[in-house]
C-alpha cells in the first residue's frame, strides 16, 4: 500500500529572520516520526531576503517546492495558493512565524487517520500577543458566531490539517475575498480541535497589523453573513414608526440629522456588498506567479 503523502503549506512575507530556523523545525519534526512530505512555502513578494533564503533551501532539498508570487497579495491568497498545488493526501497549513508548534503535526495526522477530515488548533493561550489583540480576537469569533449560520470554532487560525477530500472542495471555492477558516467550517465534514498554548514569534514582526486584522475580519462577517442588510432592514422600520411619533415636535430636525447618519452608514454596509460582488464578477486571477520551484 502507498505511504500517504503530507504537504506542509508554509504561506511567507518579509519572514528572512525565521525561514531557516521554520525549515529546520519542520523537517526534524517529519523525519522523526518517518512521515512521507513536501513542504510548500509561498513567498508573498516578500521585500527582503525570504525568496533568495528558499531558493538556497529548495536546491538541497528537492522536497521543498516554492511559489514565489509577482507582488504581495496577503495572507489569506497564499495559502490559497499553496493548498492548489499540493499534491499531499492530507494538507497542514502553518504559518512560518512557529506560533503554531510544528510538534503538534503527528498528533494531528493521528487524528485524521482515525477519521477525522479537518484537525484544526485551538488556542487555549496566546504568548507574547498584546491586550488589545487578545481581546478583539476574542470578541471577534464570538460575534461572527452569532450573526452566521455557520458554526466556526473559537479560538482558530488557519493552522490545521484537511483530507484530501476537502482540499479537492476547497480548490473549487472560486470567492476571492477569502477567509479560509470560514470556508473550510462550511464545507463540512467530521472536524475536531487540537488545543495547544501558542508561542510568541520566533523572531520579526507580526505581518498582520490591525489594518490586515479589519480586512480579515470584514471578509469574515461579509462572506458568510447576510444579517448586517437585515439589520438595516429592520433599523429603518425603528426610525420609520419614530419618525411618525416626533413629527409634531421640535426635535424632528435632531432626528432627520440621525436619520442621515444612518442612512450613510447603511449605504455604506450594501456598498461593501456591492464591492464583492463586482470583485467577484471581473473574474480577474487571484494571484500573478513570478516563480515556480521543484514544480514538476
Amino acid at each position: 500500500m502507498k505511504e500517504k503523502l503530507i504537504s506542509l503549506v508554509v504561506p511567507m512575507y518579509c519572514e528572512n529572520e525565521v525561514a531557516k530556523e521554520c525549515y529546520k523545525r519542520l523537517k526534524e519534526v517529519m523525519k522523526k516520526h518517518e512521515i512521507p512530505y513536501e513542504m510548500v512555502f509561498i513567498n508573498d513578494g516578500s521585500t527582503d531576503e525570504t525568496l533568495s533564503i528558499l531558493e538556497v533551501i529548495a536546491a538541497q532539498d528537492k522536497k521543498v517546492k516554492v511559489i514565489s508570487f509577482a507582488r504581495n497579495f496577503g495572507h489569506q491568497i497564499a495559502v490559497t495558493a499553496g493548498i492548489k498545488r499540493a499534491q499531499g493526501d492530507a494538507v497542514i497549513v502553518i504559518d512560518a512565524d512557529l506560533q503554531d508548534p510544528p510538534e503538534l503535526i503527528p498528533e494531528m495526522i493521528k487524528l485524521w487517520e482515525e477519521g477525522y477530515h479537518v484537525v484544526y488548533g485551538k488556542r487555549k493561550k496566546r504568548q507574547g500577543e498584546t491586550w488589545f489583540k487578545l481581546t478583539t480576537a476574542k470578541y471577534f469569533y464570538r460575534f461572527l458566531n452569532s450573526i452566521t449560520e455557520v458554526d466556526i470554532p473559537l479560538d482558530t487560525g488557519d493552522f490545521r490539517l484537511m483530507d484530501r477530500k476537502v482540499v479537492d472542495i476547497f480548490n473549487n471555492m472560486p470567492e476571492k475575498n477569502r477567509f479560509i477558516r470560514g470556508m473550510v467550517s462550511w464545507i463540512g465534514f467530521k472536524q475536531t480541535a487540537i488545543e495547544y498554548e501558542r508561542q510568541e514569534r520566533f523572531a520579526g514582526e507580526t505581518k498582520y497589523p490591525l489594518k490586515q486584522m479589519l480586512k480579515l475580519a470584514a471578509d469574515g462577517i461579509l462572506s458568510f453573513s447576510f444579517k448586517p442588510v437585515k439589520w438595516i432592514e429592520g433599523t429603518g422600520i425603528v426610525i420609520f414608526l419614530l419618525g411618525m411619533l416626533l413629527l409634531f415636535f421640535s426635535g424632528i430636525y435632531g432626528l432627520l440629522v440621525v436619520i442621515g447618519g444612518i442612512q450613510l452608514f447603511a449605504i455604506g454596509i450594501i456598498g461593501e456588498y456591492v464591492v464583492r460582488i463586482y470583485d467577484e464578477a471581473r473574474a480577474r486571477p487571484i494571484y500573478t506567479v513570478e516563480k515556480e520551484i521543484n514544480f514538476k
